[in-house]
């Protein structure tokens, strides 16, 4: 009896949503939800009136009722996502958006959105950028500048505002750096020389520049010679070459042991070289250091590791 007169209430809130009544609708779609809760419907169309009404925090808590109430409707991650991204909420409307792609990969109003989404991301990160580079020229630091806006112009080369502002801290960051370069130690600047080549993704010539360096530095434990042999290790990694990965990466945890780059990039490779238990204790070893040293996508990285591997090396055994 409840579900009937549920439906009759929801035919009469339809009846005042199709002439823009959404207040007296809301009304009729709450009284429905009352006498069942359970019919996902009634949180959609009452969503969708106070979407109409611009009450959107109340429009992405029906959504959100949606979803807990019925995983595979689809319009209810619709109805959520949209009321995030009117809230400002774009990343919470993405993984709405993401969510119910995952149920139906064909929706167009999602995959529209998804677009929308992507693009005002996008767009929030490059003002974010714009705003980061202004705050360090106010500062007088030309170097960071140039770096944030060098990040931003890789997300979007052809922004105005940042190609503008690039203008004018381009000539200041090469005058800045070719005297920091001319200040450096020599072997320092043959270090650089390897970051450009790795910047440039030339990782042999980034080898033989960070090789040439190590040549010629005594105190294998300095600084310096840690850094030579972690960037090393990551060209290595990027060739596949995973012995040598593992060889430069055991020479910097040798002086530091909790280098948290060192520890995943050896675990890569151990991993790569099926050498599983070894690979194990190192993500075991990141993951000890906790999520606050680490930082969290590290940490999932190796979390995640650990369940693979753990599953891996039972297989071997029960095989």
């Amino acid at each position: 009896m409840s579900k009937a007169a549920a439906q009759a209430l929801k035919s009469e809130g339809n009846g005042f949503f199709k002439t823009k009544c959404f207040a007296e609708a809301i009304e009729k779609y709450t009284a429905a939800i009352e006498k069942d809760p359970t019919d996902v419907t009634f949180y959609s169309n009452r969503s969708a009136c106070y979407a109409a009404l611009s009450k959107w925090t109340e429009a992405a808590e029906d959504g959100r009722q949606c979803i807990i109430t019925d995983k595979s409707f689809v319009k209810g991650y619709f109805r959520a996502a949209l009321a995030q991204q009117n809230l400002g909420n774009l990343d919470a409307a993405l993984d709405a958006v993401k969510r119910g792609l995952g149920i139906d990969s064909t929706s167009a109003d999602l995959k529209r959105m998804s677009r929308e989404l992507e693009e005002s991301l996008r767009q929030r990160k490059v003002e974010s950028f714009i705003t980061q580079a202004e705050a360090h020229l106010d500062k007088g630091d030309v170097t960071s500048a140039y770096k944030t806006l060098d990040a931003g112009m890789r997300l979007d080369p052809n922004s105005k505002a940042l190609n503008k502002i690039m203008e004018t801290v381009r000539p200041k960051y090469e005058r800045a750096e070719k005297h920091r370069l001319a200040s450096l130690d020599p072997k320092e600047r043959i270090k650089e020389e390897g970051d450009t080549h790795f910047k440039d993704a030339k990782f042999e010539a980034a080898i033989k520049a960070y090789t040439k360096c190590l040549d010629a530095i005594s105190d294998k434990s300095s600084e310096l010679a840690i850094k030579c042999y972690n960037n090393r290790a990551a060209c290595h990694k990027q060739l596949s070459n995973f012995d040598d990965t593992i060889g430069d990466s055991t020479a910097v945890l040798e002086y530091k042991p909790d280098d948290v780059k060192a520890l995943m990039r050896r675990a890569q490779a151990f991993e790569a070289c099926e050498r599983y238990k070894s690979s194990l204790q190192d993500v075991r070893q990141v993951i000890a250091l906790g999520m606050d040293k680490v930082g969290k996508p590290t940490y999932d990285l190796a979390n995640g590791m650990q369940h693979r591997l753990n599953k891996v090396i039972q297989q071997l055994k029960s095989g």
